[in-house]
């Protein structure tokens, strides 16, 4: 809240968007995402509609990790739960997408409170560790119940159906996946101006203060735990419909790592933070394969300078989070403050 600014009501005072220019700017951002797929190519729409599933799925970490202090490593395997679950009903049995949406944010949230049952004993490095164990059973699953996941062939998804219309290309499913993403984001974001998310906070902060002062941590870290992978089951279903094929090696570790890496890079508990984070981690490595592919080595210079791409991606993250701990959000705060204050120069 800005000083000298006064709340007319407790409705003002707890609105989301609470002066004109944030109106202002939301609008403009309807407007371009209103017309970003009619005026950019395929390649666009493919990054938008990537970057889209992957902030949904590092907003629902943030909320267990950066909210709720909870570290986990299977948002990879949630996302798999998401995905398989959506690949069967909508090959078996055609039902909406978004129904087979909700179905598979709901399986993960189920096998979520599961694995979410041993933070009330454990946390830190030894619940990071639980949860890989789970990403490991759940893999094992996968690539071994073939009556129902199709085994190491995994399965095909058909297209997800608008009213007759499939939704076959970027373009179609810009309009499925860029909505769910933005719905889910306006839900992360009230979340917090709660009693759940205040209670998350608190544990967080301090969970043996919060458990004195009345909050149940086993309820409360559980519901954590649920939120966080009903996030992934949703991001999950939509990565099948988007990539159409769904197999064991689709969500791999190496997964998981990079959404606790987005929101560490991008700012732990903001809901802005987790946005930046996975649009940097995102386009990073796409901004590299063109600089590699810019190059005039040819096809085996592209080979050989691919674990160099590699390894700068690496490098720009642990330098950023060297030099810049607090992540991309704060960077955001610098300049909106900066902008706020020109022509004005504080005073040493």
């Amino acid at each position: 809240m800005r000083i000298g600014t006064a709340k007319q009501s407790y409705a003002h005072d707890e609105s989301l968007f609470d002066t004109r220019t944030q109106w202002v700017w939301l609008g403009l951002l309807g407007v371009s995402l209103l017309l970003f797929p009619f005026v950019v190519d395929d390649y666009w729409l493919y990054l938008a509609c990537l970057v889209a599933i992957n902030i949904a799925s590092a907003t629902g970490l943030n909320i267990l990790t950066g909210y709720t202090g909870l570290v986990s490593l299977g948002q990879a395997a949630f996302m798999g739960l998401g995905a398989y679950t959506v690949a069967i009903l909508e090959q078996r049995f055609g039902t909406p997408a978004v129904l087979n949406l909700v179905a598979g944010g709901a399986v993960a949230m189920l096998v979520g409170v599961v694995v979410g049952i041993p933070s009330l004993r454990v946390k830190g490095l030894y619940l990071a560790i639980s949860t890989i164990a789970a990403s490991f059973i759940l893999h094992f699953v996968f690539a071994n119940w073939s009556s129902l996941t199709g085994g190491t062939g995994g399965m095909t998804v058909p297209p997800a159906n608008f009213f007759g219309i499939p939704l076959d290309t970027s373009f179609r499913l810009y309009w499925l996946i860029v909505p769910v993403a933005l719905t889910m984001l306006v839900c992360a974001a009230n979340l917090f101006r709660t009693r759940i998310g205040r209670a998350f906070i608190a544990i967080r902060d301090r969970d043996i203060s919060a458990e004195v002062l009345g909050i149940p941590l086993l309820r409360y870290k559980l519901t954590s735990f649920a939120l966080s992978s009903f996030y992934a089951g949703v991001a999950g279903g939509l990565w099948a419909y988007f990539f159409r094929v769904v197999t064991p090696e689709s969500f791999p570790l190496m997964m998981s790592i990079f959404f606790l890496a987005a929101v560490i890079v991008g700012g732990m508990g903001t809901i802005l933070g987790g946005i930046l984070g996975a649009i940097f981690m995102t386009m990073v490595p796409e901004v590299l394969k063109l600089i590699v592919g810019w190059l005039p080595l040819g096809s085996e210079g592209a080979v050989i300078l691919s674990p160099v791409r590699t390894i700068v991606f690496g490098l720009l993250i642990v330098g950023f989070l060297i030099f810049e701990p607090l992540g991309l959000q704060e960077l955001w705060r610098r300049v909106r403050r900066f902008f706020h204050l020109w022509p004005f120069r504080a005073q040493g």
